[in-house]
């Protein structure tokens, strides 16, 4: 099953462009996921359990190298890659 999930990150700094650039690098350099960018959010597109689990990789990676942030995601099943 494919899986689409709009992601918007909100860190918890001033300064807060370069931990989000920073997170959009590194998606970016997992296999098998195409990633949309956008102004607002980052639409990333896979199979579903490559998705979720990409997801957890990022998360704890986003932790540990840029601090705390808020991420509000959408989930969609089932959807193909964005024309």
């Amino acid at each position: 099953m494919m899986l689409s999930v709009e992601l918007t990150m909100y860190p918890f700094n001033g300064d807060y462009i370069p931990p989000i650039k920073a997170f959009i690098e590194k998606v970016n350099t997992i296999d098998n996921l195409e990633v949309k960018t956008f102004p607002t959010a980052t639409i990333i597109m896979g199979e579903y359990d490559h998705v979720m689990d990409s997801l957890k990789v990022l998360f704890k990676w986003s932790y540990e190298t840029q601090g705390k942030a808020v991420f509000v995601a959408k989930f969609l099943p089932n959807t193909e890659v964005l024309s």
